[in-house]
C-alpha cells in the first residue's frame, strides 16, 4: 500500500497536475469553430503515463490475498482498492480522449463523420429510427457541416448488407435493407458499420472515418449548456407554424422534434427538412465559441453518460480504444461488465406513438440455485396516448394500420439480453406464461417478445435467466427513450439475504 501510495503521487499526480495547469476550458471553447488541438496533445503523455500507473496499481492491492489480514489493515486496503478502482475509470476515459481526440478532429488529415440523429418517437434497441443524416468535416480542430440527407432517400438495399448470422437471426435481414433500421441492434460498432457501408454505396465519393449518434434529449442537453436557437427559418416554406416554437430550449426541443413537428408538418420530407436544419441551428451554436468549453464538455459528458451519444472509429487502432469505452456502445467485449444484462426496445407499430410509451425496467436478483444466480428482468410499459389516438393523432404518427397494427395502439418488439453462458429460462406477461424466442449474441442469451397495448393500457414483462455464472455487481443497460435514463431504470430488487444491489 506504501508503495502505491507513493506511485500515485510521484507518477501519476505530479504529471497530472502540470497537464492540468496547462489545459484550461479555454482551449476546449471553439474559435472561429475550431478546437485547440494542440495542448491536448501536449497533455496526452502525463495523462496516458498517470492512467497506467493508477492501473497498475489498482491492479498491486486486487492481488493482495485480504482474507489472512486483520481487519484493522484489510479494512483501509478496501478502502484504497475501492477509490482506486474509481480513479482508474475516470483516468482511463481521459487517457483515451487525449488519444484519440487530436486525430479524430483532424489534426494530420480531414476526417468525414456520418452523424445519425436519432428519433425517439419510433424506438430502436439503439434509441431511435436514424431518419436525419449529416456528415460533418473535421480539419485541425474544426468541424464543418458538408451535406445532409434524410434516410429514406437512401431507398432499400436489395440484397440486403450482410450482418453476422446470430444478429441476422435475432433482427431479420431488416437491419442491412435499410438505413432506417441499423440501429435496430444495441451494439453500436454493428449499426455504425452498416450505415457507413450504405452511404458509401449510395455516395460513391465519400469516405466516411467514423460514425456518431445522438438523439432529441442528447441536443436538449446541449442546448442546456449553449441557451436557446432561433429556428423561425427551420419552418419550411408555406407550411403554418402552428404551435411550433420559434426558439428551442432544453425544455421544449423534445417535444418540438418528437410530437410538434408531427401535429404541424404533415409532409415527411418536409418533417426531415426541418430535423436537419434545427440539428445545423444547434451544430452552428455549439462551434460559434459563445459557450464555454467546461459548459460543452459537461453537457455532452452527461449525454453520453445517459447513453444518448455513440461514436464509432474506422480505424482500427482509434476503434480499438473506443471499444474501451461506454461511448464506444458494444454489446460485448471490455467495456462490458461481466454481469452485464440489457433491455432494448423496437418499434412494431412503424409509425410514432413511442413518444407516448412510458417504461421502467427492474432488475430482479433472486436466491443462487445450485451454485448458479438467478434474475428476472421486469420491464412495464404504459401507453399514454390518448383515448381518441386514433384519430386526434396525426396518421403519420399512429401508422394508419399499414403494419397490422390497431391506430392508437403501440406494438413493441421487447428485447432482453443476460449475462455471456447464461440462460433464457421463462417469461411471462402480467404474471401468466407467455413464449419467448430464445437466440444468442455474443455468447450472451437474448429473449425476444411482443407486446401491444390499447390507449391507457399498461403491461409488465417479465423475463427469467438461469445458470448466471457472474457473481460480480449485475449492470443493466437500457434503450435510451424520450424519458430520463434515473426515471427508466429502477433501483434493483432483491430477495432476502441475496447478493448485492445491481448498477
Amino acid at each position: 500500500m506504501t508503495v502505491t501510495a507513493d506511485d500515485v503521487v510521484q507518477l501519476a499526480a505530479k504529471p497530472l497536475l502540470g497537464a492540468f495547469d496547462s489545459l484550461d476550458w479555454k482551449s476546449l471553447t471553439p474559435t472561429e469553430g475550431a478546437v485547440g488541438l494542440e495542448t491536448i496533445s501536449s497533455a496526452a503523455p502525463s495523462v496516458v503515463a498517470a492512467a497506467n500507473t493508477v492501473e497498475l496499481s489498482h491492479k498491486r492491492l486486487a492481488d493482495i490475498d485480504q482474507s489472512k489480514l486483520v481487519p484493522q489493515i484489510a479494512e483501509p486496503l478496501s478502502a484504497a482498492q475501492k477509490q482506486l478502482d474509481e480513479l482508474r475509470g475516470t483516468l482511463n476515459v481521459a487517457s483515451n480522449t487525449v488519444q484519440l481526440l487530436p486525430a479524430m478532429m483532424g489534426s494530420e488529415t480531414p476526417r468525414n463523420y456520418l452523424l445519425l440523429i436519432q428519433n425517439s418517437a419510433e424506438a430502436r434497441a439503439m434509441g431511435g429510427i436514424p431518419g436525419a443524416l449529416t456528415v460533418l468535416t473535421a480539419k485541425e480542430g474544426k468541424i464543418e457541416l458538408t451535406a445532409q440527407a434524410s434516410a429514406s432517400e437512401l431507398g432499400a438495399f436489395v440484397p440486403a448488407l450482410k450482418v453476422d448470422s446470430a444478429q441476422e437471426a435475432i433482427y431479420t435481414n431488416r437491419l442491412g435493407s435499410y438505413m432506417q433500421n441499423v440501429t435496430m441492434t444495441p451494439d453500436f460498432p454493428t449499426a455504425a458499420l452498416t450505415a457507413q457501408t450504405m452511404w458509401q454505396q449510395r455516395h460513391p465519393g465519400d469516405a466516411i472515418d467514423g460514425v456518431i449518434t445522438i438523439d432529441p434529449s442528447a441536443l436538449a442537453i446541449v442546448l442546456g449548456a449553449t441557451g436557446a436557437v432561433d429556428v423561425a427559418d427551420a419552418i419550411p416554406e408555406g407550411v403554418d407554424i402552428g404551435t411550433l416554437p420559434t426558439k428551442l430550449d432544453k425544455n421544449n426541443l423534445v417535444q418540438a422534434l418528437l410530437s410538434g413537428v408531427y401535429a404541424n408538418i404533415e409532409d415527411p420530407a418536409l418533417q426531415d427538412a426541418y430535423f436537419a436544419k434545427v440539428a445545423e441551428k444547434i451544430f452552428t451554436e455549439v462551434s460559434s465559441g459563445n459557450t464555454s468549453g467546461e459548459k460543452l464538455v459537461t453537457a455532452l459528458g452527461e449525454a453520453v453518460a445517459d447513453n444518448r451519444i455513440k461514436v464509432w472509429s474506422a480505424h482500427q487502432n482509434e476503434q480499438k480504444l473506443l471499444n474501451t469505452q461506454k461511448i464506444g456502445g458494444a454489446i460485448s467485449g471490455p467495456s462490458v461488465p461481466a454481469a452485464a444484462f440489457g433491455v432494448y426496445f423496437n418499434d412494431g407499430t412503424g409509425a410514432k406513438m413511442d413518444y407516448y410509451v412510458k417504461r421502467t425496467v427492474q432488475l430482479v436478483q433472486h436466491c443462487t440455485q445450485g451454485g448458479y444466480g438467478q434474475y428476472t428482468a421486469r420491464i412495464t410499459l404504459k401507453n399514454t396516448a390518448p383515448a381518441d389516438a386514433a384519430t386526434s393523432l396525426p396518421k403519420y404518427v399512429t401508422g394508419g394500420g399499414a403494419f397490422g397494427v390497431t391506430p392508437g395502439n403501440v406494438a413493441t418488439n421487447v428485447v432482453v439480453y443476460g449475462p455471456s453462458q447464461a440462460r433464457t429460462q421463462a417469461a411471462r406477461l402480467d404474471g401468466t406464461e407467455i413464449p419467448i424466442s430464445s437466440y444468442t449474441h455474443a455468447e450472451r442469451p437474448v429473449g425476444l417478445t411482443r407486446v401491444e397495448l390499447t390507449p391507457g393500457q399498461t403491461v409488465t414483462v417479465e423475463v427469467d435467466f438461469a445458470k448466471v455464472v457472474q457473481t460480480g455487481t449485475p449492470h443493466l443497460d437500457v434503450t435510451p427513450t424520450v424519458q430520463k435514463t434515473t426515471e427508466v431504470v429502477l433501483p434493483a430488487e432483491l430477495a432476502a439475504n441475496c447478493g448485492t444491489p445491481a448498477n
